[in-house]
């Protein structure tokens, strides 16, 4: 099912899974002004397709004591296949890393961790981060306020 095959029935069920993925299905059905039955073919028919990818636990990164977040530029200090794979696969074994993105421009990635406070950055920083080969230079910045926080976009 492509976005565009998406009628006003299927996006109203996104909102609402979008903002409350445990919600039951009747409860959704009500929501939407759908019965049961063609409310639970709609969401099956949306997983199927692969328009809801996957549902997910968001964790409140404050109240397990990481209640900072930075964003990482990294610039690699080679850029081939195999330097690209290691730096991502090294990435993705972080419990402290959120997201990382390869990137166009001045830096090669951008990264989002988690951290306690600068001590736990600094202890990021020596003890991870900087132990994965191939790093020529990063620069960090401490974010002050989360302003906007989606999981998708629906037009």
């Amino acid at each position: 099912m492509k976005e565009d095959r998406l009628d006003e029935i299927d996006r109203r069920i996104l909102r609402v899974l979008s903002t409350d993925a445990r919600i039951s299905n009747q409860k959704l059905s009500e929501c939407v002004n759908l019965s049961p039955t063609p409310c639970w073919n709609r969401v099956r028919a949306l997983e199927n397709s692969g328009v809801i990818a996957e549902y997910v636990t968001i964790l409140d990164q404050r109240a397990l004591g990481f209640p900072d977040t930075v964003i990482i530029e990294v610039t690699l200090d080679r850029h081939d296949d195999e330097i690209f794979q290691r730096f991502g696969d090294s990435l993705a074994e972080l419990p402290e890393v959120m997201e990382a993105y390869l990137v166009t421009g001045e830096y090669d990635y951008l990264i989002k961790v988690a951290v306690a406070g600068t001590e736990g950055y600094e202890r990021f920083l020596r003890e991870k981060l900087y132990k994965i080969p191939g790093i020529r230079h990063s620069r960090s910045t401490f974010t002050l306020r989360c302003l906007k926080r989606v999981h998708s976009v629906l037009p």
